[in-house]
């Protein structure tokens, strides 16, 4: 979904916080309601700045992008696309771009406008990018982040997308004078440096180009680079034992290995020890009040999906059935059924990892590397290479 707030916003105050005001004498933008922006669709780049039609304007942002996102060829992910303008911009600056919105309305013309180029656009939440273990070198969004509910995990979300010294491009501002809102630059600034290096804050206030006419709000671009150094993902696993049995979930519309069964997981959020995270990710998704004395250690394994996914460090915790309640499926929407298998018989439609870490604590190993190689399937192969590697002596995994 992109959010765009209308070009002439109103002075008068909004009756709902998360929405800019519209222009003089209308309503408020209904940025939650999905249909709104699938019926805007039509419509959506008749405003200066969404279809760049201007010559001046198309230029104006062009002569931007160029110094925000990197000289040579990238991996652009443009977050609440619209109908592409942006995309098209970046994809004719030589960069590879993938754009997500809520509306398939906006990417069906997303598509059309960037039809034989080097562009992929898919309809999802900009908040949870149905992008699977890809990365990124630029993350782009332009005016979406005010109107998430949580806009701090969503940039955590968006920083782990992107490649080590990847860059956020965040286009923001802060709309109308009675009751304004939006996001300011100061905010925006200290929910990015916890994830940044790096950041700077451009005002876009004072180029009318960008915006076909004069403006007197607060619009911006933060730029915020990632660390250069080795950073790797925490996940957490739940291994729930029902005597010689342990329950699996089959993954559904989430980007990555759907179809396949793996242990209800997650990973962690920043201030979370491995614990904690466990025990969150056991209520969400299957609904388990776990105390800490509930969980216990079995096996910590590094893994890797096939290229180009980054490296994880996987934490799989062991339950009793019975603890923390009766397990049910708590995201339907991402998770097609619970069943329960033999720790001895798994089936075979499982992601890779996931069963040679059940296969590894099965044997008695607590240590394991995964790693995918170049062709590997995120499924697991019966009759394919073995990657799994115990740390802590000689022996077979499985």
């Amino acid at each position: 979904m992109s959010t765009d707030a209308p070009a002439d916003p109103s002075p008068q105050p909004s009756p709902e916080p998360l929405n800019p005001p519209a222009g003089q004498g209308e309503s408020p933008l209904p940025t939650a309601d999905a249909a709104y922006w699938e019926a805007a669709a039509a419509s959506f780049d008749d405003e200066p700045d969404h279809g760049l039609r201007d010559p001046a304007v198309r230029a104006a942002w062009a002569a931007r992008l160029r110094t925000w996102l990197p000289s040579g060829p990238a991996a652009v992910l443009d977050l609440g696309c619209g109908t592409g303008s942006l995309s098209l911009l970046a994809a004719e600056q030589g960069h590879h771009v993938t754009g997500i919105d809520r509306s398939p309305g906006m990417i069906a013309r997303a598509r059309t406008k960037l039809a034989g180029r080097e562009a992929a656009f898919l309809v999802g939440e900009a908040a949870e990018p149905p992008v699977g273990e890809r990365r990124f070198d630029v993350v782009l969004v332009r005016h979406v982040l005010w109107a998430l509910p949580d806009p701090a995990a969503a940039l955590r979300r968006w920083a782990g997308l992107l490649t080590p010294g990847g860059r956020l491009v965040l286009v923001e501002g802060r709309w109308g004078e009675a009751g304004p809102v939006g996001l300011p630059a100061a905010e925006l600034t200290a929910l990015v440096a916890p994830l940044a290096a790096r950041t700077q804050v451009e005002s876009l206030a004072h180029d009318p180009a960008l915006w076909g006419k004069e403006v007197a709000d607060e619009r911006y671009v933060l730029l915020a680079d990632l660390p250069r150094r080795h950073t790797e993902v925490v996940d957490v696993h739940l291994v729930l034992r029902r005597g010689d049995e342990v329950l699996l979930a089959r993954r559904a519309n989430t980007g990555y290995a759907d179809g396949l069964f793996h242990a209800p997981s997650g990973h962690a959020e920043d201030g979370e020890d491995v614990r904690e995270a466990m025990i969150r990710e056991a209520a969400e998704e299957v609904g388990l009040r776990l105390a800490p004395e509930d969980l216990r250690v079995a096996l910590v394994m590094q893994h890797c999906a096939p290229p180009p996914a980054r490296p994880r460090i996987g934490w799989f915790f062991e339950a009793a059935y019975g603890a923390g309640g009766e397990p049910w499926n708590r995201e339907p929407d991402k998770c097609a059924e619970l069943a329960w298998f033999p720790l001895d018989a798994l089936p075979d439609d499982m992601v890779a990892y996931c069963r040679a870490g059940l296969d590894g604590l099965r044997a008695g190993h607590p240590f394991l590397l995964h790693w995918h190689r170049p062709g590997d399937a995120i499924a697991y192969d019966p009759v394919g290479p073995d990657r799994a590697v115990v740390l802590d002596g000689p022996g077979p995994t499985g």
